[in-house]
């Protein structure tokens, strides 16, 4: 076996410590070809789609990327911005982000980030992260809720990527944080903060909010993947915090593909029938996207606007995802805070400040 060229060991030379921001992926660009390209890797995981493969990539190669490749492609250039896809431009500004905040705190970490598919990939930005001398890695997914499609598949990612190495980093993951408080807080303010700004709905007339989570097999609940328990929860803990309950807060589920069933209820057809039952005016959330994506410009602000809109409802808002919300920042900043514990990863200016202080404090008792 080949191992993947590394920098040089130099003895005594101090490692440093990074955070890998890990998110879903996007194709390169809102054409055919590249759309194709994604949807292969992501739909060829088997913790995506567990079929067998010889069942179904056929089906996959011959039938579903010639057909999804150009519609998918029409929906990604609906919300495509023009500095790139919203899902990477977000990530991307959020490790920026988390990287000045921590930086602020004296903390000499490395912050980066990485895509399950597509660029960057997490084997890229690890032997990144290595070439800048990193030789602890905490794995951080975006994804508060854990799941066997998200979470797992990027931690399998990441291991293949350190079985390539000859040198490994020490590797942390954080697995999930659906019930962090700063978590919470921060979907609390941004809920909140759209309704300072447009008003809050009149659930005593009947008006409601959505709470959209991105779906799964229903199978997948049933073999032990916790996802749906930690999405309820999540729920509770948002709508609580908003003062609701779930007569006017209600968790659905949002992305079905395919015939099987999926985690219920599902948010389209919720949609259409709160529109046809007369309500006037529906929010929808989605606070398991920590960033906004296809699944919510387009899937939820375009598709489920118009499909609540046309059973009869009048009003749809849609409560943009955290994406670089201070709040979300600061939540990012305080799950790698507490995950870093132990490792090195104070500035070292900072370190000789505290011992200096230290020293003082002792040479003051003595006195």
């Amino acid at each position: 076996m080949h191992f993947d060229q590394e920098p040089v060991h130099h003895h005594g030379q101090p490692g440093k410590t990074a955070v890998l921001l890990i998110n879903l992926g996007t194709p390169d660009a809102p054409r055919p070809g590249a759309v194709r390209r994604y949807l292969k890797e992501f739909l060829s995981d088997p913790r995506v789609v567990e079929i067998p493969a010889a069942l179904w990539q056929p089906l996959l190669r011959l039938v579903i990327l010639p057909l999804r490749g150009r519609q998918s492609a029409h929906k990604y250039a609906s919300i495509w911005a023009h500095n790139g896809s919203p899902l990477k431009v977000n990530t991307e500004q959020q490790a920026a982000a988390v990287q000045k905040l921590l930086q602020a705190n004296d903390y000499d970490v490395i912050v980066d980030y990485a895509m399950r598919y597509g660029n960057p990939g997490i084997a890229e930005k690890i032997r990144q992260l290595r070439h800048a001398g990193a030789e602890q890695i905490l794995l951080l997914p975006l994804y508060p809720q854990y799941s066997s499609s998200t979470t797992a598949t990027a931690f399998d990612a990441a291991f293949r990527a350190a079985g390539r190495l000859r040198n490994q980093p020490a590797l942390r993951t954080v697995k999930h944080y659906h019930d962090h408080p700063a978590y919470i807080e921060a979907l609390r303010q941004q809920v909140e903060g759209y309704w300072v700004q447009h008003g809050r709905p009149d659930f005593s007339a009947g008006e409601r909010l959505l709470l959209s989570f991105h779906g799964v097999p229903r199978r997948t609940l049933d073999l032990g993947d916790p996802y749906h328990c930690e999405c309820l929860k999540t729920g509770r803990l948002l709508s609580a915090a908003l003062g609701l309950d779930d007569t006017v807060c209600q968790t659905t589920f949002q992305s079905r593909f395919g015939k099987a069933e999926w985690l219920q209820p599902y948010t389209a057809p919720t949609l259409v029938e709160l529109g046809k039952t007369g309500v006037g005016r529906v929010d929808v959330f989605c606070p398991g996207f920590t960033s906004d994506c296809l699944e919510t410009l387009e899937e939820i602000n375009i598709e489920g606007r118009r499909q609540f809109l046309a059973a009869g409802g009048k009003t749809f808002n849609f409560i943009p995802c955290l994406n670089t919300a201070p709040a979300w920042i600061t939540a990012i900043g305080e799950i790698a805070a507490l995950h870093l514990q132990g490792w090195p990863i104070r500035q070292p200016d900072a370190a000789a400040l505290e011992r200096s202080r230290a020293r003082a404090e002792a040479h003051g008792a003595r006195d």
